[in-house]
C-alpha cells in the first residue's frame, strides 16, 4: 500500500467520528462536512508519517471548528428569532452522527465558551484523554480539566437520563401532532408540562414566532390560534428521532417542510423544538426525498 493509500484509509476510518465531532461543535451539518473536507486536504498534504492518525485528525478538526465558531457566533448574534441546531433525523448507520448527545444538550452547549464546549465534547462524549485535548486546544492539562469541569456543571441538568421507549415515543409524537394540528386543548393539556417551552427557528426566511413561548397556558392558546387560522391542514410525513428526541417531520400548510422535536420528561413534554428554516432542512429533505425550499408566497 502506498503512503497516499494508507493516508486515505486512515482518514476514512476516522471520518464518521470527525463528522460527529464537527457537528457537535458547530450545530450545522453542512459546516461540519466542510470542516471535515478541509481536514482531509490538510491531512493529505501532511509530510512524513504520523504515529496516531486519530489524535492528529482530532486536533485538526477541533482547531478548524474553533476558528469557524468565531464567525458562527457573530452570525448567530444577527440571526432572526430563535436559533436551533440543524436537525439530524433517522440515524441508522455507522456513518451517521449518532451518540448520546441530544438536541436538549446541544442547546445547553450553546451557553458554553468555545473552549469549554470543545473540552466537554472531547472528554465526556468522545473519550479523548486530557493530554490529547490539551494538545488540541494548546492549553496545559490542568486548564483543560477545569474547562471540562465548568462545562459539565453548566450542562449537568441537560444530560440524557431516561430515553423514551421507541414505541412510546412514536405514540406520543403522533398524538401531539394530531392534537396540535387540531388545537385540541384538552389533549394538549394532558401532554404538556406546566413549564413547557416552544422554540421555533425560521431564520427570517419563513414565518415563525421569534420569541420563546413559555408556560402551558400560552402554549395552549398558541396551538388553538394556529388551528383556527389554518386553511390547509398540516400533513405528517413520518415520526422519527430528531437528534435523540422523539419527533416528526411534517408539511405545514401545504407548503413548508418542518421538523418538530419533543423533549419528554416524566411522561410530559417539557420543550418543543420546531425548525422551519429551509436552509437547515435540505439534508432532511434529501434523506426523505422531499423538497425543503418551498416558495415563500405560498404561506399565509
Amino acid at each position: 500500500m502506498t503512503m497516499a493509500d494508507q493516508r486515505l484509509a486512515d482518514f476514512e476510518k476516522e471520518r464518521p467520528r470527525l463528522l460527529r465531532l464537527a457537528y457537535r461543535m458547530l450545530g450545522s451539518v453542512s459546516e461540519a462536512e466542510d470542516i471535515v473536507q478541509d481536514a482531509w486536504l490538510r491531512w493529505s498534504q501532511t509530510a512524513g508519517g504520523v504515529d496516531t492518525p486519530a489524535a492528529y485528525l482530532t486536533r485538526i478538526v477541533t482547531r478548524l471548528c474553533l476558528d469557524q465558531m468565531k464567525s458562527a457566533r457573530a452570525r448567530r448574534e444577527e440571526y432572526v428569532g430563535a436559533w436551533i441546531p440543524e436537525p439530524l433525523v433517522d440515524l441508522s448507520s455507522a456513518d451517521d452522527i449518532a451518540d448520546e448527545v441530544t438536541l436538549t444538550l446541544m442547546m445547553a452547549l450553546e451557553r458554553l465558551s468555545p473552549l469549554e464546549r470543545a473540552a466537554f465534547l472531547l472528554h465526556d462524549v468522545f473519550g479523548v484523554a486530557l493530554p490529547e485535548i490539551a494538545a488540541a486546544l494548546d492549553r496545559d492539562t490542568a486548564a483543560v480539566r477545569q474547562l471540562a469541569v465548568r462545562a459539565r456543571r453548566h450542562v449537568r441538568d441537560n444530560r440524557p437520563r431516561f430515553p423514551v421507549d421507541p414505541a412510546k415515543a412514536d405514540t406520543i409524537a403522533r398524538a401531539f401532532f394530531a392534537a396540535s394540528r387540531d388545537g385540541d386543548s384538552t389533549v394538549l393539556a394532558s401532554m404538556l408540562a406546566d413549564d413547557v417551552t416552544i422554540h421555533a427557528d425560521g431564520g427570517g426566511r419563513v414565518t415563525a414566532f421569534r420569541n420563546i413561548i413559555s408556560g402551558v397556558d400560552r402554549a395552549l392558546r398558541l396551538f388553538a390560534g394556529l388551528a383556527r387560522k389554518q386553511h390547509v391542514r398540516p400533513v405528517l410525513v413520518r415520526t422519527i428521532l430528531i437528534d435523540g428526541l422523539p419527533g416528526f417531520v411534517s408539511i405545514d400548510r401545504g407548503a413548508l417542510l418542518q421538523t418538530t422535536a419533543l423533549d419528554i420528561r416524566n411522561d410530559r413534554i417539557k420543550a418543543i423544538y420546531i425548525v422551519r428554516n429551509p436552509d437547515k432542512l435540505r439534508h432532511v429533505a434529501a434523506a426523505l426525498g422531499l423538497a425543503a425550499d418551498q416558495p415563500l408566497d405560498s404561506l399565509p
